[in-house]
């Protein structure tokens, strides 16, 4: 697959690719769920020799339901790289920071700025190794909050969804860099997909990258090609256009 040019949807052959890593929220699902005949086409791609995986800025219990439903074989990438977890392999659960500072962080954010909720989203019950806000908060002013401050190692990711706060070199690129090598697979051979600015890292690692909204033109720009349908239905184009090659 080159470069996209025009309004064309690329995609490798499926011969060509051992792993699809699937972004969810506004890429599997939006807020009207997942669309009719994903289920399908998920297990039809994996009957083909493709594993599916998960990467999310969502919590590890959010996301296992998700990878069930749809009967995937692949591994889970949560809280944008800060939970790894390898079920299908039998690998244990594995955090790569401590979420304690990020909240800690948040909470003196509020002090300064009292429009922000430091008890964040709802999730953040199970969040463990990061915090998140949601609302149109100035992330810029965030940042700069945290830079001359005590927690000025820690980086502000905005996703569209929510406004996380984590530790520094956690991403889903980093994340992919650990768990691809467990699965013997090479990043050259595998397939991204997603729709926001916390997917931008792994479209920078995987041979191949589809973005599935044109929202952000970093992220357009970032990914190999784009759907023609946006979020979910994007996914369905994407899944149609591999299993009819």
């Amino acid at each position: 697959m080159t470069k996209q040019n025009g309004n064309d949807l690329l995609t490798p052959s499926i011969e060509d690719i051992d792993m699809i890593v699937f972004d969810v929220d506004g890429t599997l699902m939006d807020r009207d769920g997942m669309p009719p005949g994903m289920v399908g086409l998920m297990k039809e791609t994996e009957s083909r020799g493709v594993t599916i995986s998960l990467a999310s800025g969502r919590t590890l219990p959010n996301l296992t339901p998700i990878h069930q439903a749809l009967g995937l074989s692949g591994f889970i990438i949560a809280e944008n790289g800060g939970v790894l977890w390898d079920g299908p392999k039998g690998q244990k659960i594995e955090l790569r920071a401590n979420g304690d500072r990020c909240r800690e962080s948040i909470e003196w954010i509020a002090t300064q700025m009292p429009e922000i909720d430091p008890s964040g989203i709802e999730s953040n019950r199970w969040r463990e190794t990061e915090w998140c806000i949601s609302g149109p908060h100035d992330i810029n002013a965030i940042r700069e909050l945290l830079e001359f401050s005590k927690w000025s190692d820690l980086r502000v990711v905005g996703t569209g969804f929510a406004i996380h706060v984590t530790e520094r070199g956690i991403n889903k690129k980093t994340a992919l860099e650990i768990m691809l090598p467990r699965r013997n697979v090479n990043p050259k051979r595998v397939l991204s997909c997603g729709d926001g600015l916390n997917d931008v890292p792994m479209f920078e690692l995987t041979g191949y990258s589809i973005a599935v909204d044109d929202k952000y033109d970093r992220v357009c720009s970032a990914a190999m090609s784009h759907t023609t349908r946006m979020g979910p239905r994007g996914v369905i184009e994407i899944l149609t256009r591999l299993n009819a090659k």
